[in-house]
């Protein structure tokens, strides 16, 4: 599930571009053109390939707001005042039905960065998407993990280059507590599960496991995630893209094998849920405190995203020999290498001007990603030629790890690519349903298939 909108705040920028620096770097003019390029010198010299375009101005508008919208402006300083091009950025926390509204009413912005597959496919469907130029086609194939262009594809045909992500496929502990208890970090499935028996065996009220689901009206999606982590883990792609697709049905052995597993694991009541209580008190704990009992010593795990680093209290150490710190959750089967889960957002165009062209290229490549890694901590690129020694951040940099694994299984959070009435909904309702009332899978999955748009 994207949750990034959910909390944030309004934030508005329009960026003045700096004209005096880009006459110091641009006054050599190319002497063969109809349009005279300035030749870019000094610091200014590497954005030479976005040359021509000063004095214009580009809009923005997506759902990142301050203050992370803060670092995303300053990545591309040095960009728009060397090239000439104003991005005027504005965010905001009703971006997923305000882009609908502006782009049928013929006012769309120039770039709109959108977080779900789904919502790109509804985009496409108006007509008013702009293919990407060839460069940003290029940087695409080069540095993404395959998976990122299909999910930035439509009939076929590629409209969005991935700009952000983040790591679901991550399990949260206390390297303190491991090292106190002699419990090492479980490298396989198996081990997981063993090291969890041991933890159950020694009672005591202290549970392997805790987790929380709670999430006001979206209450419901982190027991989402973990359906997803364990139906990629155990059956690969194909069939995830397939469940995805309701080519296979929740209520398909594959998918319901899965959700035994999960019963095994997240429902087990030997397992869960230090802290709190038992199966039916994950349905009541937010998932922004279902991590607390780690720190307190009620439990040892939680599986959430890389983005729950900004859940933990204040001062609490995030290091391999801190408070908490993550680890990889294990793969199931060796026929599927390195399952990943995980979201992102991806920059589409509603524009082929030729500055709007040059900002999209821009930002499908490297240099862009490593200069909003050297600004931002809490966010991460999956594009694998960015510079992986600037991170400072060492969750974001063990998630960058797996993230741009171009051998890795990766695929996108499923309820993101379901339709919104499946995905965001009936899902939601009968993953809790099943926490908190103990519904059988039987009669969970039932209810979601027949929730599946016709």
């Amino acid at each position: 599930m994207h949750i990034s909108a959910r909390r944030r705040a309004l934030a508005l920028f329009a960026p003045a571009a700096a004209l005096a620096l880009v006459a110091a770097c641009s006054n050599t003019p190319s002497s063969n053109s109809a349009s005279p390029v300035p030749t870019l010198t000094g610091d200014c010299a590497k954005y030479q390939a976005y040359a021509g375009h000063a004095g214009t101005k580009v809009t923005m508008f997506a759902s990142i707001i301050s203050p992370e919208s803060d670092s995303l402006q300053k990545s591309w300083d040095e960009f728009s005042k060397c090239t000439g091009i104003s991005i005027a950025y504005e965010g905001s926390n009703d971006f997923e039905s305000q882009l609908p509204v502006r782009v049928s009413g013929g006012n769309p912005p120039d770039l709109a960065v959108i977080p779900q597959p789904g919502l790109l496919q509804q985009m496409v469907k108006t007509g008013k998407v702009a293919k990407p130029s060839a460069e940003t086609v290029a940087n695409v194939d080069k540095y993404w993990n395959k998976a990122w262009k299909q999910y930035g594809t439509v009939n076929d045909t590629f409209y969005a280059a991935p700009m952000s992500a983040n790591m679901k496929s991550l399990v949260w502990y206390s390297p303190k507590a491991f090292t106190a208890a002699g419990y090492q970090v479980p490298t396989t499935w198996a081990d997981m599960m063993s090291l969890s028996d041991k933890i159950a065996a020694k009672g005591g009220g202290v549970k392997p496991w805790c987790g929380g689901i709670g999430s006001g009206t979206a209450t419901g999606w982190p027991a989402t995630d973990w359906l997803e982590q364990v139906v990629l883990r155990e059956n690969g792609g194909q069939v995830y893209d397939d469940w995805v697709a309701h080519k296979v049905k929740f209520s398909d052995a594959p998918i319901t094998g899965s959700m035994q597993t999960m019963q095994n694991w997240m429902l087990n009541p030997k397992y869960v849920n230090g802290g709190f209580g038992d199966v039916k008190s994950i349905a009541t704990t937010t998932f922004q405190d279902a991590g607390k009992p780690i720190l307190t010593g009620k439990c040892y795990m939680l599986q959430q995203a890389s983005f729950y680093g900004a859940q933990w209290p204040k001062g609490t150490k995030v290091a391999e020999d801190g408070d908490v710190f993550a680890f990889y959750l294990p793969a199931i089967k060796s026929d599927v290498t390195t399952p990943v889960i995980g979201g992102g957002e991806f920059v589409t165009a509603f524009s082929n001007r030729p500055e709007v062209q040059a900002v999209q290229n821009y930002l499908s490549t490297p240099e862009w990603a490593t200069s909003r890694i050297k600004v931002a901590t809490g966010w991460v690129s999956a594009n694998n030629g960015a510079d992986q020694s600037a991170y400072t951040d060492p969750i974001d940099k063990l998630s960058a790890k797996y993230l741009t694994d171009s051998s890795a299984t990766f695929r996108f959070d499923a309820s993101d690519l379901m339709p919104a009435a499946v995905g965001a909904g009936e899902e939601w309702k009968q993953m809790t349903a099943w926490f908190a009332e103990g519904k059988s899978i039987t009669d969970v999955t039932k209810a979601i298939d027949q929730a599946w748009p016709n």
